[in-house]
């Protein structure tokens, strides 16, 4: 196995990045590279890249919000993602730990890059969604 992690502080409490980060719908929002999501009618969805838009990537999402996971998984690829949300004195920390199999060890810098950018479009779209409820002056 290959992987690598990443980490992130947000400004925005942990339940603001849970709604989006959980929400496959809103995965193209943030999710650096995806054009559409597609919901399948077993709860997985099918992601489709803009590099590759009429290839389909069937994915598994399971969530657990009594630790703050969201799992995402390729079943394709079996390339899995685990994101974590922490309460953090900022807000919340978000970190995200990818394992790529030796079979896609070649994409690790590509999937780096991928989640890193990702991942900052995913703080960015909480801190901003967050900043819209609070009230004037705080």
């Amino acid at each position: 196995m290959s992987g690598f992690a990443l980490e992130a502080t947000c400004r925005a409490p942990a339940i603001e990045v849970f709604k989006i980060l959980h929400d496959p719908s809103r995965f193209p929002e943030w999710w650096s590279g995806m054009d559409r999501v597609e919901a399948d009618g077993d709860g997985s969805v099918t992601r489709y890249m803009s590099q590759w838009p009429d290839f389909a990537y069937p994915t598994s999402v399971t969530r657990s919000p009594e630790d703050g996971t969201v799992r995402i998984s390729c079943l394709l690829s079996d390339i899995v993602q685990e994101w974590l949300l922490a309460p953090d004195a900022a807000g919340c920390s978000v970190r995200v730990r990818v394992e790529l199999p030796e079979g896609e060890a070649h994409r690790l810098g590509a999937q780096r890059a991928e989640i890193g950018d990702s991942l900052a479009a995913l703080v960015d779209l909480a801190e901003r969604e967050a900043g819209r409820d609070r009230p004037a002056g705080t």
